[in-house]
């Protein structure tokens, strides 16, 4: 017969909760959902005013169902990637499930949601409730444990009262022991400063919470001088220090996939790095970097450079690096949420009304918008002149002087990050050797940032910043910001060289004149240079062909006036349908193509799938008109091994074969690529 347990209450369930960091929540018979105790924020926002709908009702709403024993413990992943457990009670004698956990145990689960939040299907909810509190956990033990704890405090509620009772005193012996585990009894931070300091994280921003770690670490383990690493590319690199080290030039790191870093997230203790005690040595200079693991990735470390001797020092910075890790990397998601909403509204305001603008005014144009993002006072534009050695500022904002007539443009910073191709990010001028400036430009800070603006294989322009609104110097996340809009800048600065540099003659020689789009021989040059970037920087592209379904017939019934004014209702929609950065062209009869800069897969398929739609949905003169259309992304199998238009050509050939008025995504087959 199963066993018969009572619900402990709220109280009970919320010490449980916040003791082991899990959410504890409780369903009835009907698939409702009770008040949760410390819910994950992303099921609040998928479930809002805690009813469970969607796939939440199919996977928490089942729980009570599947846990059918009154002893039976079942374990699920849902579908927004948490690990949970459940359990069998009662609430005034009717069946109920104890549902705990509702966390991440998985950094791949992990960064999968927070895709889905940025990029995907959740996009549209609301990112500022979406990260208010993501439960993260390095292992399931927590949630083993709260729920055996659970059920624990279910058979003392059950028991007689009788104080002597041997099960009541062995249940307290196991919750005791259990409280003692979780205490633990390394030497470290108190209890309250610690509790204190935790309960401080989410209020704050990810970089003064960052910092406010490195001082947290600094004041209670005793050592003064640390680095914080956290992940660029495929190492771990240093990015910020304690205020010992400040204004020290610092240059630490560690490959992500070094085996003494796996070890160290999988134990509690540090990588030590430096040369090994020699007879001649015997206590060389040495380092103890801590991982801070989140499931089962590491995107940050902090490398203590004093002297930590005691063992038991060593393991409780281990275990504080790897208790702050999940908070902090919540705060980093939330930080890249808010960034990349920055940079879509960025993106919009680069393409408002360029094409109503004059080559003037969108250098400009360009110029302002890129020094809002950066919160720059001064930015300018340079281009090299033609086929000779002068730069010129094509536009610029916030200067005192007629930047855009001077003379000696760029020589001062420009030419270098020009001729070297690569960008700079300046905290002091005063200490690179640059000539000094003139005292006339009044500049307020001493920090510059100068970035080249590629189209792929082509340097196009080169960016300037200067003048940071708070004052202080630029960094690394700014660079990373003109990185992301790097593209955008590319696209519209190819556009209005061309224009400026070919004239009415030569802008014809790339131009389709029925429709005002660019020709193939635009695409063929533009698509191969996307295609070097995309190899050399890992950026995604993507490459659409479109073709107007039964167009003979609309020619022969109608006539070919009435075929030539379909083809431009048709590129007409292309053209508004798509983004700035996009280029569409007519790629010959009844074709079209669309180079899709920094796309990935999914956003292909949306992005041809709404040009497909918007066809459908135009009213054309004579009759409907649709169009198929193929999709080839550049993945290594197609950029590095064929042709980007073959398979986008093969991909419009299936959608034709199979019904027209569809999108294919090109899937390479063995038989596709060349052999070796």
């Amino acid at each position: 017969m199963s066993e018969k347990r009572q619900v402990p209450p709220k109280s009970s369930l919320e010490r449980t909760a916040k003791r082991h960091g899990i959410a504890v929540v409780v369903v009835d018979e009907a698939g409702k959902q009770g008040p949760a105790v410390n819910d994950n924020s992303i099921c609040a926002v998928l479930n809002p005013n805690g009813v469970l709908v969607g796939r939440c009702a199919r996977d928490c709403g089942r729980a009570l169902e599947r846990a059918t024993d009154g002893n039976a413990t079942i374990s699920y992943t849902c579908h927004a990637g948490l690990l949970c457990r459940a359990a069998r009670f009662e609430i005034d004698g009717k069946p109920a499930a104890v549902i705990v956990g509702r966390a991440f145990t998985s950094s791949e689960n992990y960064r999968r949601a927070a895709n889905r939040a940025m990029t995907g299907d959740w996009r549209d909810l609301p990112a500022s409730r979406f990260f208010e509190n993501i439960l993260i956990l390095g292992s399931d033990a927590p949630i083993v444990d709260a729920l055996r704890e659970i059920k624990d405090e279910a058979k003392k509620q059950a028991l007689s009262p009788a104080a002597d009772s041997s099960e009541a005193k062995e249940i307290a012996r196991r919750a005791a022991a259990l409280n003692a585990k979780k205490k633990g009894t390394s030497s470290g931070p108190d209890p309250a400063a610690w509790r204190s300091f935790f309960g401080s994280l989410l209020g704050r921003d990810y970089i003064s919470a960052r910092n406010a770690t490195i001082e947290f670490v600094a004041r209670q383990f005793e050592v003064s001088s640390l680095i914080w690493l956290e992940e660029r590319g495929d190492r771990l690199e240093s990015t910020a220090v304690s205020a010992k080290l400040k204004g020290r030039s610092i240059n630490v790191g560690i490959d992500l996939d070094d085996e003494r870093l796996a070890e160290a997230a999988a134990g509690e203790k540090p990588v030590v790095l430096g040369r090994s005690p020699t007879p001649e040595e015997p206590d060389p200079k040495r380092i103890l970097l801590f991982a801070m693991p989140v499931g089962d990735d590491i995107p940050a470390a902090l490398v203590v450079l004093d002297k930590v001797p005691e063992d038991a020092r060593r393991r409780a910075i281990a275990r504080f690096c790897r208790a702050v890790a999940p908070q902090l990397e919540i705060l980093r998601l939330r930080a890249e949420m808010e960034r990349r909403a920055h940079l879509d509204e960025v993106s919009e305001r680069l393409a408002e009304g360029i094409r109503e603008l004059d080559t003037r005014e969108l250098w400009r144009h360009l110029a302002r918008v890129s020094a809002d993002l950066l919160q720059s006072e001064r930015a300018s534009l340079m281009t090299r002149e033609g086929s000779s050695e002068n730069f010129r500022v094509k536009g610029s904002v916030g200067s005192l002087f007629d930047l855009e007539n001077e003379t000696a443009a760029g020589e001062r910073v420009a030419r270098i990050v020009f001729e070297r191709g690569r960008p700079i990010v300046v905290r002091d001028a005063a200490a690179t050797g640059l000539p000094p400036v003139d005292k006339e430009r009044k500049y307020k800070t001493a920090s510059f940032l100068s970035a080249p603006i590629w189209l792929g294989e082509r340097q196009l322009a080169v960016i300037n910043f200067t003048d940071k609104v708070t004052g202080t110097p630029f960094d690394g996340r700014d660079l990373d910001l003109v990185k992301a809009i790097a593209p955008q800048l590319a696209a519209v600065i190819d556009r209005t060289q061309l224009v400026e540099r070919a004239g009415e003659l030569e802008q014809l020689s790339v131009t389709d004149p029925l429709t005002g789009l660019l020709n193939r021989r635009y695409m063929v040059q533009r698509l191969s240079e996307e295609v070097k970037r995309s190899n050399r920087h890992g950026y995604p592209m993507a490459f659409v062909m479109l073709d107007v379904d039964h167009f003979k017939s609309y020619n022969d019934n109608f006539g070919h006036p009435a075929g030539d004014e379909a083809l431009k209702i048709v590129a007409s929609v292309i053209r508004e349908t798509l983004r700035d950065a996009d280029v569409a062209v007519r790629f010959g009869g009844e074709e079209f193509a669309i180079l899709l800069p920094q796309t990935t897969d999914a956003e292909a398929a949306n992005i041809a799938n709404r040009v497909r739609q918007n066809v459908a949905s135009t009213e054309f003169p004579h009759r409907k008109v649709t169009v198929s259309v193929g999709v080839a992304s550049c993945s290594s199998e197609v950029c590095a091994k064929m042709d980007m238009i073959s398979a986008a050509d093969k991909a419009l050939y299936q959608a034709k074969a199979e019904g027209r008025d569809r999108v294919v995504i090109y899937q390479p087959t063995e038989d596709d690529l060349p052999q070796e």
